[in-house]
């Protein structure tokens, strides 16, 4: 139907009843001129009612009312009536509907009425409105009944549609399984579907078999569990999802078709959610082949679970870093139960801390309550991915933590939906220095308390991405010094050689060079206490009694190095240097990125004593690739430096 907004206004000063009031309209076939037939046989006046001016004689009026009259009674046109009374100098508007049943050309060319049951009025749309002159020159109005005229096509498939199950607010995280329900209410079916979702990081498509899967256990690990890969059919932005339908879905007509889709609110905040269907029609009209369908939610989001994560390396072992997990409630009345911990990548693995422990001994995490976590993690033994044609095979989960006391069934963030929600927040969650090595994916995953008590009727799960987490430290070169802590030797004999090894690694995304510079026998003085030659407490240090090196006590200083350790600068005790490095005074090497590698060291000590071997240095710079712009430059904080020695003691006793 065609519904068309007139407003009737009553000059005069006493009330008057129209009734009967209805549009002229003319249909025709598709290749007559309506137009040039409706103009050729009359005339307005500058008011728009009908003349008889260009009429030949008031016989040809009178016919011309009567095919209107005619043609408004035909069964080729429906259209409504209204009746309405109007007081004096009194407006109101109408609404008027003509609904064509036969194809062709459709011209609305003007309304009558009926006045107080008696006199008929007449109201042409094609009126030739005054011209008026502009800077010298005529130009015509636009005539009204130009948007008048329309071209009727056999009747097509319309799809209705909705969400079912779609909340009008949910809290930040929460994961739900909605259905798109479509209804074909026409005799015709329509195929060859696709789906526009305009927010996919909030509204992803599932597949057909979600619909009737349990759900959350529809998402927790198989035995046989194998990647699933995403929608071949689906073409991927930041911004949007363009999703086909499988070739065999048709929707037949005086049909309802339903298809699952994953619900996730992701941020809080208000969220506008456009979905747009388009479906097409075979063998119906030459005219228009599809149609679309447009369908729009708002959704409230909440705040529920702060998540953050501090990352730090390892005091104690190379290639490993410290976890800390910082967690908020935000909500007034929500509790939420934490459930599993997941690192995404092949890269790394995760564990819990203390390893044999609960990484969160009270699970449970009231309205208001804030928790810290501490997990360990490390490069993989894999280097590579297993093969598979999935877009997302960089990003598969292989280290899970489940958290709580009890372990539970782990979920599978490798698979839809948690796999592909996780690729649209890596695109959200985008930073300069995303999609290195040194950069990490986390998955945090709880449930309310109602739900894992069982008091609400629906189970309702949340997960919280934190993606491309960088686990590089102000420098990107750390080192482990392993060799022996004390031995026995006859220095009677000789003087005694030590082997050392440094393990170096870097943990940038580029290649670094290092070079290890060792001191010469003058600056080798590192003795702690000898048995040989110990300097007693000079005078001024008071009624103190006791063997020690003053050095300690009066040189130590704290250095910058990334241990943070205390390191002290011993002064000579005597003109002979108690130890000395053996090999050359400098060594240079290179590491690649997110890679270690073993350098030997040699020192040689001449008298028994512990010695703390920390009189070296490291210097360190990144061998950045060539860039024009010097973008990659300034993503990187820091490209150069010098550290000093880590604390090495080693002792060394006088053989019997």
């Amino acid at each position: 139907a065609i519904k068309v907004d007139l407003e009737f206004k009553n000059p005069l000063k006493i009330s008057i009843s129209v009734s009967g009031v209805s549009l002229i309209c003319q249909l025709s076939e598709k290749t007559d001129s309506v137009e040039s037939e409706v103009s050729d046989q009359h005339a307005t006046d500058k008011d728009g009612h009908l003349s008889t001016s260009g009429l030949q004689n008031d016989l040809e009026l009178k016919k011309l009312k009567s095919s209107w009259e005619t043609n408004s009674c035909n069964s080729s046109i429906c259209q409504s009536e209204v009746d309405f009374s109007l007081g004096g100098c009194e407006t109101t508007k109408v609404h008027l509907a003509v609904t064509p049943q036969l194809e062709g050309v459709l011209n609305i060319i003007g309304v009558r009425w009926k006045l107080s049951g008696s006199t008929v009025g007449y109201h042409n749309f094609d009126a030739i409105l005054e011209k008026k002159r502009v800077k010298g020159k005529r130009r015509t109005r636009k005539s009204p009944s130009s948007n008048l005229k329309f071209t009727v096509i056999k009747s097509l498939p319309k799809l209705e549609g909705s969400i079912i199950h779609m909340p009008e607010r949910a809290y930040a995280g929460e994961l739900r399984r909605v259905v798109l329900e479509l209804r074909n209410q026409s005799k015709y079916p329509v195929k060859n579907l696709k789906m526009k979702i305009s927010h996919p990081r909030f509204l992803y498509p599932g597949r057909l078999e979600d619909i009737k899967a349990e759900f959350p256990s529809c998402l927790e690990k198989q035995i046989d569990c194998k990647l699933k890969d995403m929608h071949a059919s689906s073409i991927q932005s930041s911004s949007n999802l363009l999703f086909s339908f499988p070739e065999d879905v048709t929707v037949h007509g005086e049909s309802t078709f339903s298809w699952p889709l994953w619900l996730r609110a992701a941020s809080p905040g208000s969220i506008p959610l456009y979905i747009s269907i388009y479906y097409e029609m075979e063998n119906v009209s030459n005219d228009m082949r599809y149609r679309t369908l447009r369908v729009h939610y708002n959704i409230e989001v909440l705040p529920s679970l702060d998540v953050s994560f501090q990352i730090s390396p390892s005091p104690s072992r190379l290639s490993e870093f410290l976890v800390r997990m910082d967690i908020v409630n935000k909500t007034s009345s929500e509790s939420f139960q934490l459930k599993q911990f997941s690192s995404v990548g092949c890269e790394w693995e995760i564990s819990s801390l203390p390893p044999n422990g609960t990484a969160c001994p009270s699970q449970l995490l009231i309205a208001g309550q804030a928790l810290s976590s501490f997990f360990k993690l490390k490069k993989s033994n894999k280097s590579t991915c297993e093969p598979t044609t999935s877009s997302l095979s960089s990003h598969v989960g292989r280290s899970d933590v489940s958290l709580g006391p009890q372990a539970g069934v782990l979920f599978d963030i490798s698979s839809t939906p948690l796999a592909d929600f996780h690729h649209y927040e890596r695109l959200h969650q985008v930073k300069s220095n995303e999609g290195g090595p040194s950069n990490v994916d986390f998955i945090l995953i709880a449930q309310t308390q109602d739900s894992i008590e069982g008091s609400s009727g629906t189970v309702r799960l949340f997960c919280h991405h934190a993606c491309h987490c960088s686990i590089a430290s102000e420098s990107p070169v750390s080192w482990r010094m392993d060799g022996p802590q004390a031995l026995h030797h006859d220095f009677s004999s000789s003087f005694c050689e030590i082997g050392l090894c440094m393990t170096i690694h870097n943990s940038s995304d580029y290649i670094a060079s290092v070079r290890i510079h060792t001191p010469g026998p003058q600056s080798s003085i590192g003795q702690l206490s000898d048995a040989a030659g110990i300097a007693q407490t000079p005078k001024s240090a008071g009624n103190q009694e006791g063997w020690y090196d003053a050095s300690l006590v009066n040189d130590i200083k704290v250095t910058s190095d990334v241990m943070g350790t205390l390191s002290g600068k011993p002064s000579s005790l005597d003109s002979t240097a108690p130890y000395i490095w053996s090999a050359s005074s400098s060594t240079k090497v290179e590491v690649g990125p997110m890679s270690s590698t073993k350098i030997p060291l040699q020192v040689s000590l001449f008298s028994p004593g512990t010695y703390n071997l920390s009189n070296y240095n490291l210097h360190w710079s990144l061998l950045l690739p060539s860039n024009k712009d010097g973008l990659v430059r300034d993503q990187v904080r820091q490209t150069s430096g010098t550290i000093q020695g880590h604390s090495y003691h080693l002792t060394v006793l006088q053989s019997p």
